[in-house]
């Protein structure tokens, strides 16, 4: 049986030192299937194309997902404005079909359903914090209408416009977590993660952790800082961690957003099911007991996490049925090289060759990050960027160290 507490989210499974399995990212892959616009990544597919949501949550849900979080990723009402993708669909809608998907796939186990906010344009605009906190409980009414089960507070740059998210959905009495998309360095005002955390933990987040920007070793080693910071304070909070699908070891303070193959040319960077079981391990050894994934991270990611953690966990998904262990159903294959394949040491060892023989293993460093400061941080309203404006505009990137 699938170990989930249906209907309702207490802390009792993370109280008791169990594993909750995330779910992989949604809007990159939906870019790729054609469903969401890139640029404003904004999620009206769930109203467009209800069934392309469904499935990609039914496949998360097979792979050993215990929590499906609403494709409700840039939801906001002054996002949708300012995306200019959608003129006939309101946010109310979005938010509406996005839950009535993942409850109908999440019923469909045992799975729980996470009611997802994510940063605004209001907050770099103006920094009016009941301006910002009224996009969020606007949000917030609506999925209470249909009773999703916890919600996450994700994807924020700055701590404090996350903690204001958390003092919001904390007034529904039901468990929030919050992410955050910020490096080792901590957040784009400069703050820690371990004050990043504190300040969430204080605000209300029974669950404090970081989501997508960064690979896993960047986001495991974020999340320790998390950790140690609310260990000086004295504050507890369970560990949650969703990082990237792809390689980041220039581990830069603005993420993959500000590397050259962001975001159409990432495929070259993307992690195997084997850089997943490691991860997974890692993060387990962390004391990180909610594992997923973010961009990048696809059903086959979360199957490996469920695989990786499977005697924690006490069960296999569904979609292990389909998939011998390290490679074991190779050991039918009618070549003998690839029969010799079917063992846990060649998997792990592997050095995958990318077949371009003239690209770097990295992105070249760069002195200058044009995006770190917080004047140009601001979302780029009505036209689109100009050819001359695209000519001579530096890249912007940054790497502020590298990890080998």
């Amino acid at each position: 049986n699938h170990p989930v507490n249906s209907k309702t989210f207490n802390l009792f499974r993370l109280n008791a030192g169990e594993v909750v399995v995330g779910d992989g990212g949604m809007v990159l892959q939906l870019e790729r299937r054609g469903y969401v616009k890139a640029g404003h990544w904004t999620p009206e597919a769930a109203v467009q194309h209800p069934e392309a949501v469904r499935q990609l949550h039914r496949e998360f849900l097979r792979a050993g997902a215990d929590v499906l979080q609403t494709f409700t990723f840039y939801c906001s009402e002054d996002k949708l404005e300012l995306s200019g993708n959608v003129t006939d669909i309101t946010g109310t809608q979005i938010n509406e079909a996005a839950c009535d998907l993942a409850r109908e796939v999440a019923d469909e186990g045992s799975a729980l359903v996470a009611g997802c906010v994510s940063q605004t344009p209001c907050y770099l605009e103006n920094h009016n914090e009941a301006e910002v906190k009224s996009l969020f409980k606007k949000q917030m009414d609506e999925f209470l209408k249909k009773d999703i089960d916890f919600f996450i507070a994700e994807f924020f740059r700055y701590a404090e416009e996350a903690a204001w998210a958390v003092e919001v959905l904390k007034t529904s009495g039901k468990t929030v977590g919050a992410t955050m998309c910020i490096s080792p360095h901590g957040d784009m005002s400069g703050l820690p993660p371990g004050d990043c955390a504190v300040r969430l933990v204080k605000a209300g987040a029974d669950i404090v952790g970081v989501n997508c920007h960064l690979d896993p070793t960047a986001c495991i080693q974020t999340v320790k800082l998390m950790r140690e910071g609310l260990e000086r304070a004295g504050l507890k909070a369970h560990l949650m961690i969703q990082p990237l699908g792809c390689h980041t070891p220039e581990c830069n303070l603005t993420g993959y957003i500000s590397l050259p193959e962001y975001p159409f040319a990432l495929e070259c960077r993307s992690l195997t099911r084997w850089d997943v079981h490691k991860y997974a391990r890692e993060a387990y050894e962390a004391g990180i007991r909610y594992i997923g994934g973010c961009c990048g991270f696809e059903a086959y990611h979360i199957r490996a996490i469920s695989e990786e953690l499977r005697a924690e966990r006490g069960f296999l998904p569904p979609a292990s049925e389909k998939h011998g262990l390290w490679g074991a159903a190779l050991e039918m294959h009618t070549k003998p090289w690839v029969r010799a394949r079917a063992r846990r040491e060649y998997w792990e060892n592997l050095l995958p060759a990318s077949g371009r023989p003239r690209c770097p293993s990295m992105a070249k460093p760069s002195q200058r990050d044009l995006f770190g400061a917080e004047e140009t941080c601001t979302e780029r309203r009505g036209k689109p960027t100009t050819k001359h404006r695209m000519i001579n505009e530096p890249e912007e990137s940054r790497f502020d160290f590298v990890y080998i």
